[in-house]
């Protein structure tokens, strides 16, 4: 059969799957969700692969608490490589229902497009990992190693941490991460590289105390004004990002991204101007790009008329 066949009539259970799995609340923060659906999500992930051959499919504990699934399928070949397909089965907390268009534990189907929590990353890669496997049969003609974590979101470490005292369970040729992108749909893409990552905590402090802004405001530091300077010089005019030492330049040499395209995929609003001078290919896959994820200070509601003084001490 046609592999397009194939994969046409196995869409109908990968959808039931995937939403089997987008219902699962797998957040790995006791703190907001129960631990118990970290378990489900590695378990179910454990039962559906260990039904595509990889019959020694098990779960074990990482330093970090959290489960990754395991497992090995050998192929015929006595030289055969090793591929090693990754994914992971938690999910970014959710925030609230008001800030989802759908249901985000309910997998809905707007437009041709599926949508809930997990959907592309990483709960889709998982069910895509089974379909493709399906549609293959017997046939594979590479050993397969399974990794499919449970903390990934939450990046505190546990598979890093199993990977050093484990080495040999993922030592492979090659290695399938799967919850990148590609240009459209339809247009099939292989990411070879990204742009490495690095997370930044800024602290300022100025005073020891809130003061009042009508009697001291003018020659007092305020320290949440200072931090906006800072955060304001990490880009120039045009969007560029400018941190010493980044090379900020570079140009794409690939397939285009097309502006309009990219404006509808990241959902920028009428009149609002992309960032950088460079095209939408270079500003994407070629520069570094920065981030301001979220500040400290007190809300506008409740707030004071004070200077802010910055972390407070106790």
């Amino acid at each position: 059969m046609d592999p397009r066949e194939r994969v046409a009539q196995l869409m109908p259970q990968a959808h039931s799957e995937l939403a089997e799995l987008v219902a699962i609340k797998s957040v790995a923060d006791p703190r907001q969700f129960p631990p118990e659906e970290c378990q489900r999500a590695a378990q179910w992930v454990r039962d559906r692969y260990a039904q595509t051959g990889f019959t020694d499919a098990r779960l074990e504990e990482t330093p970090d608490g959290s489960m990754v699934v395991l497992g090995t399928r050998p192929c015929a070949g006595p030289q055969a490589p090793t591929v090693l397909l990754y994914a992971h089965y938690d999910v970014q907390p959710p925030l609230d229902d008001k800030a989802w268009r759908t249901p985000p534990f309910e997998l809905t189907e707007v437009d041709g497009r599926w949508y809930g929590r997990g959907a592309a990353d990483c709960k889709g890669n998982i069910v895509m990992h089974l379909a493709a496997l399906r549609a293959l049969g017997e046939n594979i003609p590479v050993n397969l190693k399974l990794v499919v974590e449970g903390s990934e979101e939450q990046g505190t470490g546990g598979l890093e941490a199993f990977v050093a005292s484990h080495p040999d369970l993922f030592r492979a040729d090659a290695i399938l991460v799967c919850d990148t992108g590609n240009a459209a749909v339809g247009s099939p893409a292989a990411t070879v590289s990204l742009r490495g990552m690095v997370n930044v905590v800024v602290t300022v402090e100025a005073l020891t105390s809130e003061i009042h802004s009508g009697m001291f405001g003018g020659p007092a530091p305020d320290a949440l004004a200072a931090l906006v300077t800072i955060l304001g010089s990490l880009r120039d005019a045009h969007g560029n990002t400018t941190v010493t030492g980044l090379e900020n330049s570079r140009r794409w040499a690939g397939a285009a991204y097309d502006p309009e395209q990219f404006r509808r995929d990241a959902g920028v609003l009428d009149g609002v101007s992309l960032l950088g001078d460079g095209s939408v290919s270079d500003m994407l896959w070629s520069r570094p790009a920065l981030t301001i994820l979220g500040i400290d200070c007190p809300p506008v509601v409740g707030s004071a008329a004070a200077i802010v003084p910055g972390r407070r001490r106790g």
